[in-house]
């Protein structure tokens, strides 16, 4: 019985032995937090010395500047070129932007449906009005003109065949009444012969009749044919091919995704204008017959003439405007349609006083005040960062206002800023 009871104290001593704690352990860890504290300490050190360098350097005088580009938090702007005009467009009494459209342009297309066989254009022709643009596959339509054809030349033989008809019973109805006004021959034989001449009679006249319809129907098949030729309506030029050979094109511009609409686009590029929107605040000063002065964008140092020509009676509820049409009465082969421009509504000749000296003009809604009652305006310099700029301005006319001090015409002016300080990182938006 003593064997199973020292068996029992020996395994105990052994699991008491075995959660005796290793007091060699917190030495090792110790040592490695010292290592870690120590790191920590130099890169500390390291950054209060690049701190102090930067500074002592003048490299904290922007306290963005020493932050990554990527982790600036940047202002998102809009920018407007400032405009220096000289003349008459200087004094003008309304400035509004446009686009030039001709007063006579037309997508040209069928008056049938079809298959395009062939095309006689290219993009910048000059056209002529009933010149060939385009054919349409026909071989079908000539198929029925030529039974039209044969219908008449038909309906015209039995005509003439009617037309001997009629001679022989004739000669016979004569013979007949003779015959009878001498007792020679009945009455009956008489009546047969003379209903015979008036029957052929009446066949000749359903003759006729049939060769006006057979006649109509081949009209009407030569027109269906014709249908199948697309030709200029008026004098002009084409401003775009809208479609090739092998598309199908359908009528009255129904084209979609199975079929071209028009063949072509012809404007007549002598009788451009611009159409524009006023703002409602001035419309007032436009009236029709106003002489004006126009800038085209994509025409550099040109001004063109022009005179109000219509104020659409219909305004725009959304925007506020009102659209004017400005005929430009000295077009020359530089302008096209659709092209960008400023139209300059000018006062009366005896209120213009022309100068060649330049004005500097400047979106009114990019000018600023302070609490002094200074004006400013806000530009970004090449390392896209807002700067400051003081000016004095003059009278406001239609957004833009003249800029008398400040300014020396090639700037771009941010244009409703908002939270913007010198220095101030920015982003350009559209």
């Amino acid at each position: 019985m003593t064997t199973p009871q020292t068996t029992s104290k020996t395994e105990t001593r052994d699991a008491l032995a075995s959660l005796r704690i290793n007091r060699d352990a917190p030495k090792k860890r110790s040592g490695r937090w010292w290592k870690t504290l120590l790191v920590l300490g130099l890169l500390g050190a390291g950054g209060w010395y690049g701190y102090q360098y930067a500074q002592a350097n003048g490299m904290l005088g922007d306290k963005t500047a020493w932050v990554p580009e990527m982790m600036q938090n940047r202002v998102e702007v809009r920018l407007k070129s400032v405009k220096v005009q000289k003349g008459r467009s200087a004094d003008a009494v309304v400035v509004a932007t446009g686009y030039l459209e001709s007063r006579r342009q037309a997508g040209i297309g069928a008056q049938a449906s079809g298959r395009i066989d062939q095309v006689f254009f290219e993009e910048g022709d000059q056209v002529e009005k009933g010149q060939l643009l385009a054919e349409l596959d026909h071989k079908d339509l000539d198929a029925s003109l030529a039974a039209a054809a044969a219908s008449v030349a038909r309906a015209k033989a039995q005509l003439a065949e009617q037309e001997v008809t009629i001679k022989q019973t004739e000669t016979e109805y004569k013979r007949a009444e003779r015959l009878w006004q001498s007792r020679s021959s009945s009455a009956s034989e008489y009546d047969q012969a003379r209903f015979a001449f008036r029957a052929a009679i009446a066949r000749r006249d359903s003759l006729k009749a049939e060769i006006v319809l057979a006649e109509a129907q081949m009209r009407q098949a030569e027109q269906l044919k014709e249908n199948m030729f697309i030709r200029a309506p008026f004098d002009g030029t084409v401003i775009s091919k809208d479609a090739e050979v092998g598309e199908s094109i359908l009528p009255g511009g129904m084209g979609g995704g199975s079929g071209r609409g028009s063949v072509a686009t012809i404007a007549n590029l002598e009788n451009l204008e611009i159409e524009c929107d006023v703002q409602e605040d001035f419309i007032s000063r436009v009236s029709e017959g106003q002489e004006a002065d126009i800038a085209v964008d994509a025409v550099q140092d040109k001004k063109y003439h022009g005179v109000v020509r219509k104020i659409i009676p219909m305004g725009d509820r959304a925007r506020a405007t009102i659209k004017v049409k400005v005929k430009i009465t000295d077009a020359d082969k530089l302008l096209f349609p659709e092209m960008s421009g400023t139209v300059y509504f000018l006062p009366k000749e005896q209120e213009l006083e022309i100068s060649d000296e330049p004005r500097i003009f400047c979106p009114t809604d990019a000018i600023e005040v302070d609490e002094d009652g200074n004006q400013f305006v806000w530009i970004v310099d090449s390392e896209k960062r807002a700067q400051k700029i003081d000016i004095k301005a003059g009278d406001n006319k239609d957004g833009q206002s003249e800029v008398l001090e400040g300014l020396d015409g090639s700037e771009r002016v941010v244009v409703k800023p908002k939270d913007l300080s010198v220095g101030t990182p920015v982003k350009i938006g559209d």
